[in-house]
């Protein structure tokens, strides 16, 4: 056993180093840097993002006031097939944990045996097994312990576990951004839905209107006050309003079974409340620092995790090139009668040997490794900079949407408010023939389309909310 030390140790360790003095130029010029971390001081020069986010740290059931929302974002939470799907992975990712720490510990073996060998008699070992009274053939009996340790003294598995556990913690933090992915999807769905709800109601009361108008305007034409071109226009109004309300019905079927999808069920009537979003008041929203980003939105901390985990990938890679220490040991009962098998010490047999080894003709395949190990890293840095830019610009487009959306609403309000007015003085002048019939239609075709835009304003005020919402990270917590 010592021969076997003083022999292979010095040329392993020899050849080790010959090797990594040549290892830094593997990567050429593609070497791998830090990530670029800083972000905008701000959002913007405005109040809105002053003092510390509290949306973010809110949780979806307190954010969101509407109670039948609420109830489909808790049903689609526990029966959404991808994020259950999602919990499949973080599963896979744990037993990967698992199964590397199994490598790196000593491995321990139990082993019993029976068997039987025969030599032939004309053998210089059959000559001597006659000579010395060996039964041929020779049965064996053995049972004991075997032991083996790839004692890791460069670290490539212990860098390897480290990998497997950043990618573990990144998988879960990748739930926690399909979380906020699907409360806000249900919301903006739910939003889409009862906007659509508002305005097919408000295309039958225009039908209903108009249809009284086309019986006015019939009534007139009989009493030779009207011709038919006022009726055949009333008439093709009311068809055009019929086919767009049938177009709205099939978009509403639509967001309402997208809806059931969502939340993990067959198409089935959703209830909801078509009130409360007319009647809803969407509150400012601070949005903290961008720098709060890196810790609220989940899938920054996932791609800061996989480059975590691909620098230790890096690491292991790179210490392939060291030379390994493996141990072995054995110690058990070995005999050619059974019942011999346990007298000791003439049965008792043991083993122990140690070797260190160094790569020599396969470089080329570790070079290649450490290289794509390298370029994953330097992948992992460049996606954790486009997640942190991407949430920043997500934040900021939403807070323009949120302002603007605003002021679209107020202005789309005052235009109804106007339309109305204009509607009951149309008609007023229709009745003592101071108007035609073609401006009763105009107004009411143009108080219609402000309707059906102050409800899209309305709606997309919503929806920007939700946006932001989840652009900050919201909606992954849970009570503690």
């Amino acid at each position: 056993m010592s021969s076997r030390w003083s022999h292979r140790g010095p040329v392993a360790v020899a050849c080790a180093l010959s090797l990594l003095a040549g290892c830094t130029n593997v990567l050429g010029s593609n070497k791998a840097r830090e990530a670029e971390t800083e972000v905008p001081e701000s959002f913007a020069a405005s109040a809105a993002d002053a003092g510390p986010s509290v949306a973010v740290q809110q949780q979806w059931d307190v954010f969101f006031d509407d109670p039948d929302l609420r109830s489909l974002i808790a049903e689609a939470l526990e029966n959404n097939q991808a994020l259950n799907i999602q919990i499949q992975e973080i599963i896979l990712a744990q037993n990967e944990v698992a199964a590397i720490r199994g490598e790196y510990i000593p491995r321990l073996d139990a082993s019993v045996g029976v068997g039987v060998d025969k030599v032939g008699e004309f053998t210089s070992q059959g000559v001597s097994d006659a000579a010395n009274g060996v039964p041929n053939p020779l049965a064996g009996f053995g049972f004991g312990l075997v032991a083996s340790w790839e004692t890791d003294i460069a670290g490539a598995l212990r860098n390897a576990r480290k990998a497997a556990g950043a990618r573990y913690e990144a998988t879960a933090q990748e739930r926690n951004f399909l979380v906020t992915e699907l409360v806000a999807e249900v919301a903006r769905s739910y939003y889409e839905l009862v906007a659509l709800d508002i305005q097919i109601e408000i295309l039958d009361r225009n039908i209903a209107f108009q249809e009284d108008a086309l019986e006015i305007v019939k009534l007139k034409k009989a009493a030779a006050r009207g011709t038919e071109l006022g009726v055949q226009r009333f008439r093709a109004e009311v068809l055009k309003n019929q086919g767009r309300r049938a177009a709205f019905e099939q978009q509403r079927v639509i967001a309402e079974n997208r809806l059931n999808f969502l939340v993990g069920r067959f198409p089935q009537p959703v209830k909801r409340s078509a009130e409360r979003l007319m009647s809803a008041t969407p509150e400012a929203v601070t949005t903290g620092l961008p720098a709060d980003l890196l810790d609220n939105r989940p899938d920054v901390k996932a791609a800061e995790l996989r480059l975590e985990a691909a620098e230790f990938d890096t690491k292991s890679a790179k210490a392939r090139f060291y030379p390994s220490l493996r141990l072995d040991a054995g110690v058990g009962f070995e005999s050619f009668r059974a019942a011999h098998l346990l007298t000791t010490p003439e049965s008792l047999v043991f083993n122990l040997a140690g070797g260190l080894t160094a790569p020599l003709l396969n470089r080329v395949a570790i070079k290649a490794d450490y290289r794509s190990a390298n370029a994953r890293q330097v992948q992992a840095v460049l996606e954790y900079e486009q997640a942190i830019l991407q949430a920043y610009t997500d934040v900021y487009n939403q807070m323009m949407a949120i302002e603007n959306y605003r002021r679209r609403y107020e202005l789309a309000s005052e235009q109804v408010a106007t339309f109305e007015a204009a509607i009951e003085i149309s008609k007023a002048l229709y009745r003592s023939a101071q108007a035609d019939y073609y401006e009763v239609l105009m107004t009411t075709r143009d108080s219609l389309e402000a309707e059906i835009e102050l409800v899209d304003a309305r709606r997309d005020q919503m929806l920007a909310l939700v946006s932001i919402y989840q652009a900050l990270g919201g909606g992954w917590r849970t009570t503690p």
